[in-house]
């Protein structure tokens, strides 16, 4: 049963930075790729960021330059550095998991089967 605990949103004002956090814990598929999605209202859900086994990442543009994944292979955490915050980044953020396999694409929503609960964001 695998497990996906998100935590770290809250508020901040442009400008600002948040970091959020994913606890993993459960069996993961041996090679995986877990990735930060967000979804805002009215909004669809979008990928965010995005880590696989082979340690590649994968940014959207909107964030490209002021966030930054990283993920702890001991502890299977993922962390999310959230800088220059801008208040088009407030969304409910989310941590999500999928089997890596060749020709992924990691910012779709559709490629992951494992969901955190969700953590709030709100840029102001």
């Amino acid at each position: 049963h695998v497990q996906l605990v998100e935590s770290g949103g809250g508020s901040a004002q442009a400008g600002g930075s948040l970091r959020l956090s994913c606890a993993a814990s459960g069996y993961l598929y041996s090679s995986a790729c877990m990735g930060w999605l967000r979804q805002a209202p009215g909004k669809e859900r979008e990928g965010v960021a995005s880590i696989d086994s082979d340690g590649i990442t994968t940014y959207a543009d909107s964030v490209k330059g002021r966030f930054t994944l990283s993920y702890n292979y001991g502890s299977h955490a993922m962390f999310l550095q959230m800088n220059s915050l801008k208040p088009e980044d407030t969304a409910k953020y989310y941590c999500a998991a999928a089997p890596l396999y060749p020709g992924i694409q990691p910012l779709r929503d559709d490629e992951y089967n494992y969901w955190g609960q969700g953590t709030q964001v709100t840029v102001s």
